[in-house]
């Protein structure tokens, strides 16, 4: 697939924050814009998101494999799989509007955020109003996904933070690059998956473990997350070309991706 923060410093399985009455500000108008895994020696990796045992960056390139995601976002492999579902995205916010704010990915990938009466906040784990949400911030956008358009559940912004690029360069990510396919490689625990499986999970686990996700490979868009046979969760990244699939473990620590 293909696809596009210092990061947070609220712990992966930290409950999320309780809601605020949202008090929009003015501001900008809105702008749209895979199997066998080796094992690896998992080596710690500081996650401003969270805090998630890293993973060793190492790994053997292999043939390059077909991309299967195309910059827009929207996943080929149909079905539910490309209905909205649970997830979200870190980045720097670059505008802001009365109904919600765009920001951009470490990548470049451009991606909208609607707020509502619903939407929570948070800061230095503590809940806030959506006036937090300014030009410059590092946030972690978690809600509906559908394509690059996230309507906003939980927003948290991440004091100090660079919109995930440390820690995308520690991890390799890849960004997305039309006509350049995506590597075949993987790095730390990859169990025998085959794109598609699982049953899509939404609400507070797809939460979890997309921020955990984010933490340690930010910079594509997860747009959903799956529960494998194991009780183990798949998270699906989109806009860059590596890594598509994030795995995560059942208490909400990254396993390896590819």
């Amino acid at each position: 697939m293909n696809d596009n923060d210092p990061t947070s410093h609220s712990p992966a399985g930290a409950p999320l924050a309780t809601a605020v009455p949202r008090a929009r500000r003015g501001g900008a108008p809105r702008v749209l814009s895979k199997k066998k895994g080796a094992w690896i020696v998992a080596a710690g990796l500081t996650c401003a998101l969270a805090g998630v045992a890293g993973i060793s960056t190492s790994a053997a390139a292999a043939t390059p494999t077909a991309a299967t995601v195309l910059p827009s976002g929207t996943p080929t492999d149909g079905g539910s799989r490309s209905d909205p579902s649970d997830g979200g995205a870190t980045g720097i916010v670059d505008s802001t509007s009365d109904s919600g704010f765009t920001f951009a990915t470490a990548t470049g990938v451009e991606v909208t955020v609607d707020e509502t009466s619903t939407t929570t906040y948070a800061k230095k784990n503590r809940a806030a109003s959506a006036k937090i949400v300014k030009e410059g911030e590092s946030v972690l956008v978690l809600g509906l996904v559908d394509s690059a358009t996230i309507t906003a559940t939980h927003v948290v912004v991440q004091p100090g933070g660079d919109g995930g690029a440390a820690a995308a360069e520690a991890a390799g990510v890849i960004a997305f690059q039309q006509g350049t396919p995506s590597p075949d490689k993987s790095v730390g625990q990859i169990p025998d998956y085959t794109e598609g499986e699982g049953t899509i999970v939404n609400g507070t686990t797809a939460y979890k473990a997309t921020k955990a996700a984010q933490a340690l490979v930010p910079e594509g868009i997860a747009d959903r997350v799956v529960q494998l046979s194991n009780g183990e969760y798949e998270v699906h990244n989109i806009s860059i070309n590596w890594p598509h699939h994030v795995f995560v473990s059942k208490d909400f620590k990254v396993l390896g991706y590819e």
